[in-house]
């Protein structure tokens, strides 16, 4: 019989530190939108407001005194390590829509991911053949049959929502390392008027697209998926609901990079100090060899994704269409 293990999310709570307040009943995604006057610059600054709090929380975790130890996920620990419990198997079944990095976000994520591990050598990187943002979670640590079942629920609106972005095209713009006790991911910010620097679509390009300019931003995006989810009769079941646009890139699988106070404070120095980088290099420098924007659906539509869906695992029932 398999061990009943803990969420990493128990201990680790994804609060909403924007300071928004969401609204019984309604699509939650509206609340921000609202708070902020649908202005791209105010829900910018909410997004950023979330991350700085969030990294200066976790900060503080990492070199207080009274550190006892990492969150380590319990499940990928024994996927990695079999002979821990040999035959486990992860039974959380999910249901998202997952963006898909272009070429030029999955090789900024790459350099990210070698700057870490050098500081950390035995951290646990995510693939980048696995990267993808969580637009929106349906749906978590449910059976394979209620994730099939969803799945028929929702098949007639599939084809559309898959391919949305390809006319409603949401900015994101300066790239951060966002951490915490059990992991760190590459985030973003919804854009506010910063020049362009992503690569051009690929021609031809001739989509009437329906949505353009930053008033119709990321947040926008993820509004209007909750709401055709809603549509075709799902009800949306998310572990948290928070202004985020992430990229995960790893976890910690043991402790020995980060058991001294010494190692703790190098790998949160390491952090600051590839996120000034980023921000040199990679916040609209369109002279910079990586390149810190992505406009979602560049390339790949919607990865509209079940199964075991954590660590970028599961399958997917329709990949939208890119440009």
């Amino acid at each position: 019989m398999g061990s009943t293990l803990e969420l990493t999310d128990v201990k680790n709570k994804l609060e909403d530190l924007s300071g928004v307040v969401l609204k019984p009943g309604e699509n939650p995604y509206n609340a921000l939108i609202e708070a902020c006057h649908d202005d791209p610059a105010e829900i910018q600054a909410l997004y950023a407001a979330h991350r700085i709090r969030r990294n200066a929380q976790q900060k503080d975790k990492f070199l207080d005194t009274n550190f006892k130890e990492l969150i380590i996920d319990p499940y990928l620990l024994r996927l990695e390590n079999p002979h821990i419990e040999p035959g486990f198997k992860d039974t959380r079944y999910c249901m998202t829509f997952w963006g898909r990095p272009p070429i030029h976000v999955l090789e900024l994520a790459g350099a990210i991911q070698k700057r870490l591990k050098d500081a950390a050598p035995d951290i646990w990187l995510m693939p980048e053949h696995r990267m993808h943002i969580t637009t929106l979670e349906l749906a978590f640590c449910r059976t394979a049959e209620e994730i099939d079942e969803m799945k028929e629920t929702l098949k007639p609106a599939i084809p559309t929502i898959a391919s949305y972005s390809y006319l409603h095209r949401a900015r994101l713009v300066k790239p951060m390392i966002s951490y915490d006790l059990s992991a760190f991911a590459v985030s973003f910010l919804p854009a506010a008027g910063e020049p362009v620097v992503s690569p051009a679509p690929v021609a031809p390009d001739n989509a009437a697209v329906l949505k353009q300019g930053d008033s119709y931003s990321y947040h926008h995006l993820r509004k209007d998926m909750w709401n055709q989810a809603k549509a075709a009769g799902i009800t949306v079941d998310s572990r948290y609901i928070v202004p985020s646009a992430h990229i995960t890139l790893g976890r910690y699988l043991t402790h020995t990079d980060h058991a001294t106070p010494e190692q703790r404070k190098k790998w949160v120095d390491t952090i600051d100090e590839i996120n000034e980088w980023l921000e040199k290099e990679g916040w609209g420098n369109p002279d910079s060899e990586l390149v810190g924007e992505w406009i979602v659906g560049q390339e790949k539509g919607f990865d509209i994704r079940i199964g075991n869906l954590w660590y970028g695992g599961g399958r997917t029932v329709l990949l939208g269409e890119g440009f």
